[in-house]
């Protein structure tokens, strides 16, 4: 069997206890396409997702960054979700966060942990179901997650907005289907004979999460990581360096109407070209934002460090340190600089002198410091 993607049928709506849910088709078979806008819209993605690619093998030290776009996702990822971390606040140390703000720094801390765990184990096991279980585990064993069984496929019924399932805005389908769909799914992202590439792929593979929602809480966090997984899991980026969320929290509205829209009117072009859309102004934008970088680094090795005469070894340390970790305190630069408390408040002292950093607590102990120019980058 061969669907074009613009005979595309979503599914259908089936009764349940007093509500309706949505049982969508399974996905894995053959596809094609005969929008010739949308072959044109896949080749000028392509060739920007290529750019990105190529650009960051050539990036110096090029994992000296990668932490902090991982934060940078997990912060936002996290915020559209309703959790109230800003970045600085996640680069910190849980001790230095104030009790009131701890639980959404503890939950934005475990999507940290899953989303690491995941492009590590992605190194030793195929992005699969077993894959992003592992890494939903993780999410959700905090306080707040505990009861939402972790690391399991949802064995109730869910739905997505409303105070109760009767003034939901969706409901998915039953648990009794959940399994299914996602081996579905799972056969799908493996199948090397569905005749599409690989971003028509994972935009198909994106919306049927979304609409399975297989867990009982964490969907949307880990549905936008099983983009960035499949990416370098396809061997079209070799570094994490392309993510979602920020685009989806610029076009929120748009992005759940793109996704309605393929359910109840069918409409899978519309979605694959907001998708589209989405990948090809984050990779831009990634772009520009490590040439950003490279050029903050190379005016800062060039002009700023040779100034600290003996201390310049350390000082170049300690930039490279900052820029994996852009908040930093005088016990961080002990334990990964190597330095005594003296030396390592003299060189915190130095960084703020030449405009590195920016102490921001105001106290005489347990002082903070952010690499501002830095943040301002990763936070545009």
């Amino acid at each position: 069997m061969i669907i074009d993607i613009k005979n595309f049928n979503a599914g259908k709506w089936l009764k349940g206890n007093k509500y309706k849910y949505f049982l969508p088709e399974e996905i894995n078979h053959k596809w094609s396409i005969s929008d010739s806008k949308l072959h044109n819209k896949l080749e000028t993605v392509s060739l920007r997702l290529g750019e990105l690619n190529s650009f960051a093998k050539f990036v110096p030290n090029i994992d000296l960054f990668i932490q902090s776009y991982v934060m940078k996702e997990i912060v936002t990822s996290s915020r559209i979700e309703g959790t109230n971390t800003n970045i600085e606040q996640a680069f910190s140390d849980e001790i230095d966060i104030i009790p009131e703000l701890r639980d959404d720094w503890i939950e934005t801390a475990k999507y940290r942990e899953a989303m690491n765990f995941a492009l590590e184990e992605l190194k030793k096991i195929p992005l699969s179901n077993r894959l992003i279980k592992k890494a939903h585990k993780i999410l959700l064993s905090h306080v707040r997650g505990k009861t939402k069984n972790p690391g399991e496929f949802r064995k109730s019924q869910n739905w997505i907005g409303g105070a109760t399932i009767n003034d939901a805005m969706f409901v998915p389908p039953s648990a009794e289907n959940v399994d299914n769909l996602m081996s579905d799914l799972e056969k799908f992202l493996h199948n090397d004979n569905v005749g599409i590439p690989n971003l028509v792929k994972i935009a198909i593979a994106h919306y049927q999460f979304e609409t399975i929602h297989p867990f009982f809480d964490g969907n949307g966090r880990i549905g936008r990581l099983m983009i960035t997984l499949y990416l370098v899991n396809a061997g079209m980026l070799d570094k994490p360096l392309l993510y979602t969320s920020d685009f989806i929290e610029k076009n929120k509205s748009l992005y759940y109407d793109k996704l309605t829209f393929a359910r109840e009117k069918n409409d899978l072009i519309g979605w694959i070209n907001f998708f589209l859309q989405a990948i090809e102004s984050i990779a831009i934008d990634a772009v520009k934002s490590l040439n950003e970088i490279i050029a903050l680094k190379e005016k800062l090795t060039t002009k700023k460090i040779p100034t600290l005469g003996r201390k310049v070894k350390n000082g170049q340390k300690f930039l490279d340190f900052v820029f994996r970790r852009p908040v930093v305190n005088a016990s961080l630069v002990s334990e990964h600089i190597g330095l005594s408390p003296k030396a390592s408040n003299d060189l915190l002292r130095d960084f703020v002198k030449l405009g590195i950093l920016k102490e921001v607590t105001g106290y005489k102990r347990n002082r903070m410091f952010v690499f501002a120019e830095y943040l301002k980058i990763l936070k545009r």
